[in-house]
Parts: structure tokens; C-alpha cells; sequence
């Protein structure tokens, strides 16, 4: 059988190369004009290991070391001969793809051996950095080693004195509960989280004079009942942020339901299907946009009244408006300083809030146009400069919480004609601070961690993260003259005063409240202190009853007697109780005994003492 031309071709062999010629570069692997320019400079030994080694990015493959060792023996020719028809008899596609192979395994092994050298370099060039350092630094101790004995050994005992104490401190105080590394001197203070966010002092001088009723406000709000809080939100006073708080971040037995891209939250009372807050986030603007006290003294009954109607049969509709007198409206509300809530609002107008939404209901009716003018004539007041939004006269910024804090029926509404402006101004101020005062809470934006205590103490609730104190608002960012901040105060010379007045309440609210937990703190520990010493004097009783009918047992073992029992159970009781009494009201029964008559001084302190005795033994058992 007739083997074909190929295969003849492959067992012959090669042409040998003429001295001085270049070497034979028909190899597979030898196929760029660069690797026959090397295999020229050296002939023989380049295209020798190269032919003899498998293509360019193919792998050798499982066990293939004997097969690649045979293949590096065999004979340079050999090799030769064996590359070439074998990869002359691969497809066009496979020989394309092995030549893109072999490409990128030119690249990879130019990039390893540029960083392999690249890394020698810099860890030669390192060592020679730190050993110059090494030697700067640690060449002066060297000399430690020229020492005589003398300075050798009390440096030994520096070092064996320095470990004993280690170890000392170790077997006297094991663990993180040492006692003795708590030192004031070294320790920092524990910051107070309820000190003014303002830096000022926690300590003020008070400008008005409360009543401890005005002071205390403590709210017995029934959540399952019919109970309702109502937030007043004045615009921009950090209403926004207080509002999220009520709905999201307080401990409830029922939670708030709030969805995911939905500002309102559904705040239900446990077990029943209405609500126990009337804000913007629980109910939405149900008495209008930004409803003022006018408003919602006159509105939120109406409508808490009317969707529960609608759920009711007629036959219990009569039932509920008897009992309508019995429910309890919450009013709180949040203030802020006139001047940084003014420039808010004017930042606010300039990005195109209107407020157009709001009815500003008085006394049955919206006011008319010549009553409330508006400031601008286009859609919007966007863009308007500080100067153009002082300029108007009807501008609702200006004293906007005092308007919104106050009872305008008394004023007549928005009607200006009523009375003078000076007597209006009285009028409105003195309604504002009146209702501030008698609200169950109010706020305020400048002190969040203080406004968090007050509410949680009035309405017994406890929010689940503390307030953040934002200092840095829009408001803040703006820069203005003295001259426009003076001017700004003129336009608010109400909301001035009666921020100066809700300030004062609210610091001395706060301060009130603080000592009243301070008291009980210390109460309840003279408490506790009493009744463990009660529980110690009584184990200390109990201890000698039992030594005293030891004493009795032996006795009777040497002398019985029949009713030695009986003896024994009276006997015991009679020392417990004298010895209590004599103890615990020895104290208290000779403060009585100076204060009491000089007659039958006996008797007197016989009382004293059975009474002292049953109360402490009452505060005892009550304890246990």
C-alpha cells in the first residue's frame, strides 16, 4: 500500500541549513517576521526549543510530561520534520485560530516578564530604602550593646519590674470591668443628649412667670379610645419632618401603615378602624392646605364626626353626639425663629410654591380678594428677589404663625376695617399666646432632642430613633445685611414675641420635667435601699431564730415536754417580732417621743412604734 506524498515528505529529512545561513523557520511557531530575526542572530537553539515545544496557547493537557519529555529528547531534525506536515494538515479555521492563540500568548508572556522585572527592581530598590532608614534610626542603639554590666542589669530589672506589674494587673483585675481603669481624670464626660443643640447654656434666666399647671403637661391620652391628636402645621417650620416622625417612628401596639411612593399613612386605633391622628401625613389636607387654628377648631370635628357617621346605623348616630362631649382634641403644633422661618419661605416662593389650595376659612367663609389681595399677578411669584417679597403689604409670610396660632373671629376675620391695626396686633398676640400655652404641645425646630423628650412625657409614647438636629438649612445658606435682618424683624414683630414667649415656656417646660424625673429617680432608689435593707435585718433575724431553736431542740432532747412544740412556735414569733420592732423603729419612735405630750409618754411611744413597724413591714411585703 502506497503511503501519500505527505506523509512521505514527513519521515524524510530536512534540508540542513548552510553555515552561515539563517536557521529554518518553517516551524508553526516561527511565523512572525521578529521571531526569524531572533532565530537568525541565534541559529539553532531558538528554533530548536520552539519547534520542539506544542503550539502557542494550547495546553499540554492531563499526564502530558513523559509525552513532552520524549518530544524534548528526540532529535532536533526530528522535530523539525514533525512540525511542519502536521500543521499543514489542520483545516484554514483551525490554523487561523491557533495563529490568534499564539498572539495573544506573545502578550501575555512580554506582560509577565515586564512586571516580573518590574517587581525585582522595586523590591531591590526597597530594601535599600529601608535599610538606609533602619540604619538612621535604630543606629544609635547600637551603642546599648558598649554598655557596661552595671547599666545592663538595671535595665533587666526595668524590664522584670514592668512585667511583674503586668502580671499583677492581671490577677487583680481580670476582664474589660475593672474598676480601677475607670478613671474620671482620664475619661471623657458623658455628653448630655438632651443639651441645647444651640451650644448655649442648659441653665437660663426665665422672663415670665407659669403656673405649675402651665408647667406640667402630662396628657392621659387613650389611643383605644376616642382620643385625637391634631397637628397644626405652619409652613416652614420643620412641620414636614415632625409630621414623618408621628407616622413612621413611634412604639405603637398597631403601627402606621405606610406604603412604598405614598405620602399618607393609614394610623388606625388597635382593633377598631379609625384613626387617632389628624395630620397631613395620616389624613391629608382634610380642612385644607396648611389649615390654621381658625380653621381646624371649626373643621376637625365636623369631619371626624362625618366619616364616622357614615359608617353608623341612624338608630346609633343620636347615641354618638352625646357622646361626642367626652372626646378629648389634642392641638400641637411646631415654631420656629421668625427670621430663619421668613427667609425658608422666601427661598420656598422663589422655586414656585403658591399655596393657592389654602381656604383660609373664617367664620364660615373664605375671604374675599379685596380682603387677602394677592402679591403677584402670574401663575407663580418664582424667582422674585428678596426686596420684591418685603415690598408687599399683603404678603401672608409676615407674622404668619402668629395669624395661624390665633382665633381670627376675634378680629373679624381678614376684614381690616373692623378695629385699628395697633388693637388688632394686641388682640391677635395675646389670642396666639393663649392658645400656644393652653395646647398640649408645641416644639420647637431649633431644639429637636428637647421637643422628642416633651412629647414622649406628655403623651406617654416613645419614639423608636431620636431626632437629628439639622443647623444647616436653606435658610442658613442665605447671607444677608444687617440692615434686611432688622427689617425682617419689623415685618415679624409679633412672631418675635411670641417666639420669645413660646421659647421661655418651653425651656422651662423642659426644665420642669427634668427635675420631676430627677425626683423619681431618687425616690424609687431610697426605695430600693429600704427594701434590701429590710431583706437584710430580716435574713439577720431569721439566722439568730434558728440559732435560738437549736438552742431550744437540745434542750428538750435533755428535758422533754409534752408541749414543747407550742412553746417553741410562740417563743420564736415573740423574739422575731420584738426584735424587729426594736430595730427598724428605734429611730422614728424617739423623733415621735420628743414631739409628743409629756403625759403618758409610755403609751404614746408604743403607738409610734406598732405604727412605724406595720408601715415598714407594709413597704416591705409590697417590695417582695
Amino acid at each position: 500500500m502506497a503511503l501519500p506524498a505527505s506523509a512521505v515528505r514527513a519521515f524524510e529529512p530536512p534540508p540542513q541549513p548552510e553555515r552561515g545561513a539563517p536557521a529554518c523557520t518553517t516551524c508553526p511557531r516561527r511565523h512572525s517576521r521578529v521571531e526569524a530575526e531572533l532565530a537568525a542572530s541565534r541559529p539553532g537553539s531558538v528554533a530548536a526549543s520552539v519547534c520542539a515545544g506544542p503550539p502557542r496557547g494550547v495546553s499540554h493537557g492531563f499526564n502530558s510530561g513523559p509525552l513532552l519529555e520524549k518530544t524534548r529528547k528526540a532529535p532536533s531534525s526530528l522535530a523539525g520534520a514533525a512540525c511542519a506536515p502536521l500543521f499543514a494538515l489542520l483545516s484554514r479555521g483551525r490554523r487561523r485560530r491557533m495563529h490568534v492563540l499564539r498572539r495573544r500568548w506573545d502578550l501575555g508572556s512580554l506582560c509577565r516578564a515586564l512586571l516580573t522585572r518590574g517587581l525585582a527592581a522595586l523590591g531591590h530598590s526597597l530594601k535599600h530604602v529601608l535599610g538606609a532608614i533602619f540604619s538612621k534610626i535604630f543606629g544609635p542603639l547600637a551603642s546599648v550593646g558598649n554598655m557596661d554590666e552595671k547599666s545592663n542589669k538595671l535595665l533587666l530589672a526595668l524590664v522584670m519590674l514592668f512585667l511583674f506589674a503586668v502580671i499583677v494587673l492581671q490577677y487583680v483585675c481580670p476582664g474589660t470591668e475593672c474598676q480601677l481603669l475607670r478613671l474620671h481624670a482620664f475619661s471623657s464626660p458623658v455628653p448630655d443628649p438632651y443639651r441645647s443643640e444651640d451650644e448655649s447654656s442648659a441653665r437660663f434666666v426665665p422672663r415670665y412667670n407659669f403656673t405649675r399647671s402651665d408647667l406640667l403637661r402630662k396628657v392621659d391620652f387613650d389611643i383605644k379610645g376616642d382620643d385625637l391628636i391634631v397637628f397644626l402645621h405652619i409652613q416652614k417650620t420643620g412641620g414636614t419632618t415632625f409630621g414623618r416622625h408621628l407616622v413612621r417612628n413611634i412604639q405603637l401596639e398597631q403601627p402606621c401603615e405606610c406604603r412604598v411612593g405614598q405620602k399618607k399613612c393609614t394610623c388606625h386605633r388597635p382593633g377598631k378602624r379609625e384613626t387617632w391622628l389628624f395630620s397631613r401625613f395620616s389624613t391629608g389636607w382634610s380642612c385644607g392646605l396648611h389649615a390654621d387654628w381658625t380653621e381646624l377648631t371649626s373643621c376637625v370635628p365636623s369631619v371626624v364626626d362625618g366619616k364616622r357617621d357614615s359608617r353608623l346605623r341612624p338608630s346609633r348616630w343620636r347615641i354618638f353626639q352625646i357622646l361626642d362631649a367626652a372626646r378629648n382634641f389634642y392641638y400641637i403644633t411646631i415654631l420656629r425663629d421668625p427670621v430663619s422661618r421668613y427667609l425658608s419661605e422666601w427661598r420656598h416662593v422663589q422655586r414656585g410654591a403658591t399655596w393657592k389650595a389654602s381656604l383660609h376659612v373664617c367664620d364660615g367663609r373664605p375671604p374675599t380678594s379685596e380682603e387677602l389681595p394677592s402679591c403677584y399677578t402670574g401663575d407663580d411669584w418664582s424667582g422674585c428677589p428678596l426686596k420684591e417679597f418685603m415690598d408687599c403689604p399683603y404678603n401672608l409670610a409676615n407674622n404668619r404663625q402668629v395669624r395661624m396660632l390665633s382665633d381670627l373671629t376675634l378680629v373679624g376675620c381678614y376684614n381690616l376695617s373692623v378695629m385699628p391695626e395697633k388693637q388688632r396686633n394686641k388682640v391677635l398676640l395675646e389670642s396666639a399666646k393663649s392658645n400656644l400655652k393652653h395646647m398640649a404641645f408645641f416644639g420647637l425646630t431649633e431644639f429637636q432632642r428637647k421637643t422628642q423628650y416633651l412629647f414622649e412625657k406628655t403623651f406617654n409614647m416613645n419614639f423608636i430613633l431620636p431626632f437629628t438636629q439639622y443647623n444647616t438649612t436653606r435658610a442658613s445658606s442665605v447671607e444677608i445685611s444687617e440692615e434686611i435682618q432688622k427689617r425682617i424683624e419689623g415685618l415679624n414683630f409679633l412672631d418675635m414675641e411670641l417666639y420669645s414667649y413660646a421659647k421661655d415656656l418651653f425651656l422651662q417646660r423642659y426644665q420642669f420635667m427634668r427635675q420631676k424625673d430627677h425626683q423619681e429617680a431618687r425616690r424609687k432608689r431610697q426605695e430600693q435601699r429600704r427594701f434590701l435593707k429590710g431583706r437584710l435585718l430580716q435574713t439577720h433575724f431569721l439566722s439568730q431564730g434558728q440559732g435560738q431553736s437549736q438552742n431550744q431542740n437540745q434542750n428538750q432532747s435533755q428535758n422533754p415536754n409534752p408541749n414543747a412544740s407550742q412553746n417553741l412556735t410562740q417563743n420564736l414569733t415573740q423574739n422575731l417580732t420584738q426584735n424587729l420592732v426594736q430595730n427598724l423603729t428605734q429611730s422614728s419612735s424617739q423623733k415621735e417621743n420628743r414631739e409628743s405630750p409629756k403625759h403618758n409618754p409610755g403609751k404614746e411611744q408604743n403607738d409610734s412604734t406598732s405604727n412605724g413597724a406595720n408601715d415598714y413591714i407594709g413597704s416591705v411585703e409590697k417590695w417582695r
